[in-house]
């Protein structure tokens, strides 16, 4: 049985789009991993979003930690969830972990851009 469909296009039903993302090859959800762009980062590259990569500086918007920011030290593109430090949970053994936290509810503050192709959204 397929899983995955290239010709899928779009649907407005929750359950198909969940079901897009769960069965979505890595190349794929690479591209889900998105969050916005700060207001003046949104005026200055003349966009909404960009991919969250390591090193970028984000803001975290929803849940518990909200309103801290830090730096991304991993991304996780199986689980579409961004570590970023400063943002830990205590462990029952007492030890500290890096909290996963969904790259939509991040917002972009400052870019990294010693990317090749992340310099090309300057222009």
């Amino acid at each position: 049985m397929k899983k995955f469909s290239n010709a899928w296009i779009s649907s407005k039903n929750p359950r198909k789009q969940r079901k897009f993302v769960y069965n979505a090859p890595l190349h794929l959800r690479s591209s889900l991993v998105v969050s916005h762009l700060s207001k003046e980062l949104r005026q200055k590259y003349l966009r909404r979003s960009l991919r969250v990569r390591v090193g970028d500086k984000v803001t975290v918007m929803r849940g518990q930690f909200r309103k801290k920011s830090g730096k991304v030290e991993r991304i996780s593109t199986e689980k579409c969830k961004a570590y970023i430090t400063g943002i830990e949970v205590i462990k029952k053994d007492g030890s500290k972990a890096l909290y996963p936290i969904h790259a939509s509810n991040l917002m972009i503050t400052e870019l990294i851009l010693t990317d090749k192709r992340r310099i090309e959204v300057k222009k």
